[in-house]
């Protein structure tokens, strides 16, 4: 079968021939339909983060996927149930971790995120995964169900933000997310229903599809060139709730600053090493004194992504039309992982769906 994977860092993804897997007890033979490209793919592909499993030179990219049930095996799954993978799986048998059904809670070391770190992804014209690791999709939601991946981590972020303040009677209006990327976008687009004003965060100029996706959800696009993040209070409002999609490290502690008085930020980006001066008493005391929380979030479990195919059950057919910008065969893969002003999202189609 084929796949698309890497073996030397900065190559580039490649299509590489496999044998077709065969699922062990416990497991379903799944036939791929789509499987998004994102952010981390590009860090995975440059050997800035993630690794091959043991003993192997290759990574079989792809974490955000859609599939059909190939071959039930001696799972409860029926053939042609339209199924999406959770991304982590324990290392070396399982640990309590995966065993309570928290494996996005994990520290490093106790699990491996196919197609990411230590097991190989999705990005092949078959996959095995066991029976728990596989929720179930309405076939009405095959086209975009690769989008359920990136809508759980959302969902997991925001019931963990949602937790923090569960100790007091919370009621959020606004929400700001620092980011306008697929996620951001996407996070935008579920937070529609959610609060009464919504603002989103980007460094792009006019014109610009995603400030157009922005503006068309009803939202309020604010240029980081002219309205930083710490001024945002001043010209806009202090939101409720800050989503960071962004991986810049000082928007950590801008948000601090940004929040409303009982606010909470929640932190998704991953951050490169970098240094820099911050007035530690100032925010200390703006998280103690005004009740301010931040929530660090990563990855997500069965539990969110059942969630996160209702939520997307809800977005609007002309939003994720506009957001998904390309979905490329085989045959031309390589401009899935193109990345320009006019890319958003991206998705690679092994095959086509048929309901039978």
């Amino acid at each position: 079968m084929k796949a698309i994977g890497v073996s030397d860092a900065g190559e580039g993804a490649e299509l590489i021939e496999l044998p077709e897997p065969e699922p062990e007890s416990g497991e379903a033979l799944v036939r791929t339909l789509r499987v998004g490209v994102d952010g981390t793919d590009h860090e995975v592909i440059a050997g800035s983060h993630g690794g091959a499993p043991e003993g192997e030179d290759y990574l079989v990219l792809g974490h955000e996927a859609v599939g059909v049930v190939e071959d039930p095996n001696d799972t409860d799954l029926d053939a042609g149930d339209v199924v999406v993978p959770t991304v982590r799986r324990p290392p070396n048998g399982s640990n309590r971790y995966f065993e309570a059904g928290e494996p996005d809670m994990a520290p490093d070391g106790q699990y491996h995120e196919r197609g990411i770190v230590g097991a190989h992804g999705f990005m092949a014209e078959y996959f095995t995964s066991p029976e728990w690791a596989l929720v179930e999709v309405p076939p009405e939601l095959a086209a975009y169900g690769f989008l359920v991946e990136p809508i759980s981590i959302t969902e997991k972020a925001v019931e963990h933000a949602e937790a923090s303040r569960s100790a007091f009677e919370w009621a959020p209006e606004s929400a700001l997310v620092l980011g306008n990327g697929s996620l951001g976008l996407l996070t935008l687009a579920m937070f529609e229903e959610r609060f009464d004003r919504t603002y989103c965060l980007g460094r792009r100029e006019r014109p610009d599809p995603t400030i157009d996706i922005i503006e068309s959800l009803g939202s309020t696009y604010v240029n980081s060139n002219e309205t930083p993040v710490p001024e945002i209070p001043a010209v806009y409002e202090a939101p409720d709730l800050i989503y960071e999609a962004t991986g810049y490290a000082k928007h950590a502690f801008e948000s601090i600053e940004a929040l409303a008085p009982n606010g909470v930020a929640a932190l998704l980006g991953v951050p490169s090493d970098w240094s820099f001066d911050v007035d530690g008493g100032a925010l200390h005391r703006e998280l103690v004194l005004h009740n301010k929380a931040l929530v660090g979030s990563v990855n997500s479990n069965r539990r969110q992504f059942a969630a996160a195919v209702d939520s997307l059950a809800a977005l609007d057919d002309d939003f994720l039309e506009s957001l998904v910008t390309g979905v490329y065969g085989l045959d031309e893969f390589e401009a899935a992982f193109d990345d320009d002003d006019t890319t958003i999202k991206t998705a690679v189609q092994f095959s086509a769906y048929e309901e039978r």
